[in-house]
């Protein structure tokens, strides 16, 4: 096996940012678009062109989605959150390069998107995106709080749940969305939400602390 090469049924941190820090996520429509790429593009080869899937009515689109992501995926999502710059993902390997696969696709068409949406050409992102590796159980359910804790960190939102753009209300069961698949973490929802809850001020403190530091 390479070096970099990532191995099925181990759980990644995915994350990658725009060129110069840019704004890409800037508005709630292409916010939406992204997080249904991250649905539609969970198999391979998909029956459906991505243009025609979103000409279809949202019944539709819905029905499509539960028939086409029931079997033969290439990843599992564990916990998302987009931000004005970057996106976190947690991403579960089931085939061989299925995490590079996946996130290209993703990566590709939000760039297709964007750059037509703004008349502009060129790059979108900072190169290859960036994967760690999630070693426990343990180390997992801290990430997806870290994950969920961005846009408090960022103040951008008080409440993670006032934060539309990321699994956070899945996980407490305030939504009607089952894009991710948190099983393994055997999690009561009024318990994640303490968990969660209990850092907010703390990583909001720790991440003013290091923005001092480096600058």
């Amino acid at each position: 096996m390479r070096k970099n090469e990532l191995s099925n049924g181990y759980y990644y941190h995915i994350m990658n940012k725009s060129i110069a820090g840019y704004t890409i996520f800037n508005s709630d429509f292409g916010c939406i678009r992204f997080i249904n790429t991250l649905t539609y593009y969970l198999k391979d080869n998909p029956d459906l062109s991505y243009a025609h899937f979103l000409k279809l009515s949202a019944v539709d689109q819905s029905i499509f989605l539960n028939k086409h992501n029931a079997k033969d995926g290439i990843v599992d999502i564990l916990a998302y959150c987009l931000m004005p710059t970057h996106f976190h993902l947690i991403l579960k390997q089931l085939v061989n390069k299925g995490v590079s696969r996946y996130v290209a696709n993703i990566l590709n068409s939000y760039t297709r998107y964007f750059n037509i949406k703004h008349n502009r050409k060129g790059p979108l992102w900072q190169g290859k995106f960036k994967n760690v590796l999630v070693e426990s159980d343990e180390q997992l359910i801290h990430l997806t709080r870290y994950i969920h804790l961005n846009p408090v960190t960022s103040n951008l939102v008080d409440d993670p749940k006032d934060w539309e753009f990321s699994s956070y209300k899945e996980y407490i069961n305030e939504t009607d969305s089952k894009l991710c698949n948190f099983d393994i973490l055997d999690i009561k929802q009024g318990a994640y939400k303490r968990f969660v809850l209990s850092q907010k001020n703390y990583q909001r403190e720790l991440h003013l602390i290091k923005k001092q530091i480096i600058e």
